[in-house]
């Protein structure tokens, strides 16, 4: 086999294990938790659906592959709950390795482009890495409001600490984060998230 294409699908095969990573975020109308391929492949549609909602102009192709492989170093770093502050401290450092692992799997051009949309998205450093942080913002925010707010219940988490997580998305769309807010205040309003 012709080693560029041995070296893809070895790639393919190994981002398999995506689906292998269980996220903290139930599947709407209290389904089961929800996995790492399954959360990007969300966002990715809602990339596409909601596009006309950013704030600003935007490649969509290249906004949804960022959606596709944002949490592919998930594989090795494992999820980070958004609201743990102690996982948080070392995420940054379990990733790094995790992406230059996996990413070398490819030949040396794709492991670039590739490594390239994921610092970029990492770094918010285009109009697509703000929008597709806004999708990664939105679509756990939708899922847990059509759960009754289930997934906040269970880890204690507070209107204030998802307005906290929420508010990043005005960068990449001011009204995504207007019905965000809208979202937060009915959960509020039903008791599903305490206000502080």
């Amino acid at each position: 086999m012709d080693k560029r294409i041995k070296e893809q699908l070895d790639f393919l095969l190994e981002i398999d294990k995506e689906k292998l990573i269980t996220r903290q975020t139930s599947l709407s109308n209290h389904g089961r938790k929800e996995n790492d391929a399954e959360h990007a492949w969300h966002m990715a549609i809602a990339a596409y659906l909601l596009q006309e909602y950013s704030n600003e102009p935007i490649d969509i192709a290249k906004t949804m592959i960022m959606c596709l492989i944002h949490d592919i170093v998930e594989i090795d770093a494992g999820d980070t709950y958004c609201y743990d502050e102690e996982a948080k401290k070392t995420q940054s450092l379990r990733e790094e390795a995790a992406k230059e692992r996996i990413y070398s799997l490819l030949p040396a051009d794709q492991k670039e482009k590739l490594t390239a949309l994921f610092d970029e998205f990492e770094n918010w450093s285009s109009p697509e890495a703000k929008f597709a942080h806004a999708m990664d913002n939105i679509q756990p925010l939708i899922l847990n409001n059509s759960n009754g707010g289930s997934d906040w219940k269970e880890h204690g988490v507070t209107a204030k600490q998802v307005y906290v997580r929420q508010s990043q998305t005005k960068r990449g769309s001011e009204k995504l984060y207007e019905v965000t807010d809208e979202i937060i205040q009915k959960n509020v309003s039903d008791g599903n998230i305490p206000a502080e």
